[in-house]
C-alpha cells in the first residue's frame, strides 16, 4: 500500500511528538525486545550509539548538477570524505537520448568518465553518431564487452582505454565500480547515469548495487548515486540524514516529488520538510511505503531518520 498522506494514519500530532522521539531513540539505540537475547540487544545498542554519536550525515546532491563544492559547516576541518568535490561518472547500458541537457552538466562536472560495456553505445547514439563531441572525452570502457558495438568501439578507442573483464560473477556495473576504486582509491563518490530504466531485472540490479558497494555506516567507501535523467536515487544508511535540496541564490535543481523506499527490510522513519511528514512510521514492502511525497516550497533541508537502510529518490527539474 502506498502512502501519500501517512501522517493522518499515524496521528503525528504535537502531543505525540515527545513519545515518538523516545521510540525513535529506542530504535536507533537498540533498546531490545522481549524476544531478543541480551547479547543481541547489547550489540544493537552499541551500534546505534556509534551512529547517533557521529551526528547527522550531510548530503549536498545539488553539487552533482552545479559542480559547486559542498559548503563546509562551521568547525569542520574538511577531513570528512563527503566534503571533497568531484565524483566519478559511470554510464550504464540504458538509452540517454532524453534529458541530454542535464546529463551534459553531470558529465562536465565529473573528474573521470567510464562506460560500462554497452554504455559506450548509448553515448555514441546520443551524440557521437551525429558529430556531437559532448561525450568524446570518455576515459575507459570496461566489461565483458559482449554488448559493445564495433562502431562505438572504433569511435572511442582513440581516447578511451578499452578493458576486457570476462568475469561472469560480476556485472558490468560492478566491474566499473571496482575499476574506479582501484584507479582512484576510496573514498570516491560515484554517479551512475542510466539507472532505473529498461528491463525490471536490470533496474533492480542497479538498486542492489547501492547496497552491495556501500557497506560502511558512514560511507567510508564513498557515496553512490543513480541518475536516470528524471530522478536521483541514493541509499540512506541507518541513522539521521540531512539532505540539501534548495539554495536561495540559485534556480532549483530538484522537483518536488520524493520517495523513501525500504527495499531491503522494514524500517521506521521520521521525516521533516515534506508535505506529508511522518513520525516513527513503520514502512515495508507489502505494507505501507511513502511515494509521491512533496518537498514543501519553503524547504531547503529535508531530514530523514531511519532505523534501517532505505532508498531516497527525488525528481529532477529539466534544463
Amino acid at each position: 500500500m502506498t502512502a501519500r498522506h501517512p501522517a493522518r494514519q499515524r496521528g503525528a500530532t504535537g502531543e505525540l511528538q515527545a513519545a515518538s522521539d523516545c521510540r525513535w531513540m529506542d530504535a536507533i539505540m537498540g533498546s531490545g525486545t522481549d524476544t531478543e537475547t541480551t547479547d543481541e540487544a547489547t550489540h544493537r545498542s552499541a551500534a546505534g550509539a556509534n551512529v547517533a554519536a557521529a551526528g547527522p550525515i550531510q548530503w549536498y546532491p545539488i553539487s552533482l548538477i552545479r559542480g559547486s563544492r559542498p559548503p563546509t559547516p562551521e568547525g569542520d576541518d574538511g577531513s570528512d570524505d563527503v566534503r571533497k568535490p568531484g565524483f566519478a561518472l559511470i554510464v550504464l547500458n540504458q538509452p540517454i537520448t532524453h534529458h541530454l541537457g542535464i546529463i551534459r552538466r553531470v558529465w562536465k562536472n565529473a573528474f573521470t568518465r567510464i562506460a560500462a560495456d554497452g554504455g559506450a553505445n548509448c553515448l555514441y547514439d546520443a551524440a557521437g553518431v551525429r558529430g556531437d563531441g559532448s561525450f568524446d572525452n570518455l576515459d575507459a570502457i570496461i566489461g565483458d564487452l559482449d554488448s559493445l558495438r564495433d562502431e562505438s568501439r572504433v569511435y572511442f578507442e582513440s581516447s578511451a582505454e578499452v578493458i576486457h573483464d570476462p568475469d561472469q560473477y560480476s556485472t558490468d556495473f560492478g566491474k566499473a565500480v571496482n575499476y574506479v576504486r582501484a584507479q582512484h582509491g576510496a573514498p570516491v563518490d560515484i554517479v551512475a547515469v542510466g539507472g532505473i530504466g529498461g528491463r525490471v531485472d536490470q533496474g533492480l540490479s542497479q538498486l542492489h548495487h547501492l547496497y552491495l558497494f556501500q557497506t560502511h555506516p558512514r560511507y567510508d567507501e564513498g557515496r553512490m548515486y543513480l541518475f536516470s535523467g528524471e530522478s536521483l536515487t541514493f541509499l540512506l544508511k541507518t541513522g539521521h540524514h540531512q539532505i540539501q535540496v534548495r539554495e536561495d541564490e540559485y534556480e532549483d535543481v530538484f522537483d518536488k516529488y520524493v520517495g523513501i523506499l525500504p527495499m531491503k527490510e522494514p524500517s521506521r522513519i521520521t521525516t521533516k520538510g515534506l508535505e506529508w511528514d511522518v513520525t516513527d512510521w513503520h514502512t515495508e514492502f507489502g505494507g505501507m511505503v511513502s511515494t509521491s511525497n512533496h518537498v514543501l516550497p519553503e524547504t531547503k533541508l529535508v531530514e530523514v531518520y531511519t532505523t534501517k537502510d532505505v532508498l531516497f529518490t527525488i525528481a529532477m527539474r529539466q534544463v
